[in-house]
């Protein structure tokens, strides 16, 4: 980000769209621990990613290649061990989404995603684990359509997470390396309505959406989660909004989903005072819905999501529709209201500055 030194690093985190947090109430610390085996994967992802490995230039090592064999022996570890294979092609400069089988009838395919449907389930997978999942402006407009695709298919709920141990770790800095001709001015602006259209698509979205967090999760990622109907996360994630420590302000509806499901105590810490939180921490102020051991969180989440997709489609969708449809005005205003104040914040000295400091330190470690 050095490189983005001019009053171009100001806007960082414009498109730090911060992760999604539920609007229910009541928060309460729950841990599941035993569970059936279920593969995440498809077969045709799992033979996709057998034939990955003869591509690899390098040799992997040792250790890695035992973890191949071990995965490759256990049939309930076909997504692991697809993961896997992803994030080592892709350490050599190549893309996992390779491994993505056809997205149920006939829909788009994505570069920085992985768009399936299987079993009445949509899943949106983030698929950068060499970059943490680091959202691109591109990655942007994919979710968006991905979402908007998941909308109109055949699927009962939708799920999002992410390829390999992160789940997302907020913007990429590369969106930061173009200044328009327009300068500062109309970067912010359009900045400002994608992170506008990109929150609308999770306000408006009609089916259950479920944030399956499989690791950390920072910026963007976290501040969307009050618009999840469920959270569900691996006991090593954690939740971090570094707002004020880069002179910027909350996103993602956060301003009034956070308070609303933590109280403003809590919310304040996080979005002001840049408070990190344990797994364990985010569910028991109501932010995540369960938290699961890391050792069997894929097989007992996917387990669960498999049967609620079972239930009634029109049945979850209108239900849901009356719980958002009192709040759905509100959030879009909010939406309008945060967009407004980071446009502002993007462009200012204070920013600039804070963003400089930021960088200058961790340049020192």
């Amino acid at each position: 980000m050095a490189g983005v030194a001019l009053k171009l690093s100001a806007p960082l985190r414009f498109l730090k769209l911060r992760s999604l947090s539920r609007l229910s109430s009541g928060p309460s610390l729950r841990f599941h621990t035993a569970g059936s085996p279920v593969m995440g994967a498809t077969v045709e992802q799992f033979e996709q990613a057998k034939n990955k490995m003869s591509t690899l230039k390098n040799d992997p090592g040792n250790e890695a290649k035992l973890k191949i064999y071990a995965l490759f022996k256990q049939d309930e570890a076909r997504q692991q061990y697809c993961d896997f294979i992803g994030s080592l092609v892709a350490a050599e400069g190549g893309t996992s989404a390779s491994l993505a089988a056809e997205p149920a009838g006939g829909g788009a395919t994505y570069e920085t995603l992985l768009v399936t449907t299987e079993d009445k389930i949509t899943t949106i997978k983030l698929n950068r684990p060499a970059k943490k999942n680091a959202i691109t402006t591109e990655m942007y407009n994919d979710i968006i359509a991905a979402l908007d695709q998941a909308a109109k298919d055949d699927s009962v709920i939708t799920v999002i997470t992410g390829a390999g141990d992160f789940y997302c770790s907020g913007n990429d800095l590369s969106n930061f390396t173009k200044i328009p001709e327009g300068g500062l001015q109309e970067m912010a602006k359009k900045g400002g309505d994608l992170l506008r259209s990109y929150v609308k698509a999770y306000i408006d979205f009609p089916k259950p959406l479920v944030a399956v967090v499989n690791g950390p999760a920072v910026g963007i990622s976290v501040t969307v989660m009050g618009l999840f109907d469920l959270v569900y996360a691996t006991d090593r994630a954690t939740f971090h909004t570094p707002f004020s420590q880069l002179g910027q302000s909350a996103e993602g509806c956060s301003s009034y989903t956070f308070p609303k499901i933590m109280g403003i105590a809590k919310a304040s810490e996080m979005l002001l005072f840049n408070k990190k939180l344990s797994a364990e921490q985010a569910c028991e102020l109501g932010l995540v819905s369960e938290v699961f051991p890391d050792s069997s969180f894929q097989t007992e989440v996917w387990s669960r999501l498999k049967k609620y997709a079972q239930l009634p489609p029109n049945s979850l969708a209108l239900s849901k529709q009356l719980i958002r449809s009192v709040e759905k005005q509100r959030l879009h205003d909010v939406n309008d209201a945060e967009v407004e104040r980071l446009m502002e914040r993007w462009t200012s000295d204070e920013c600039f500055q804070a963003v400089m400091s930021f960088f200058q330190n961790k340049a020192k470690l």
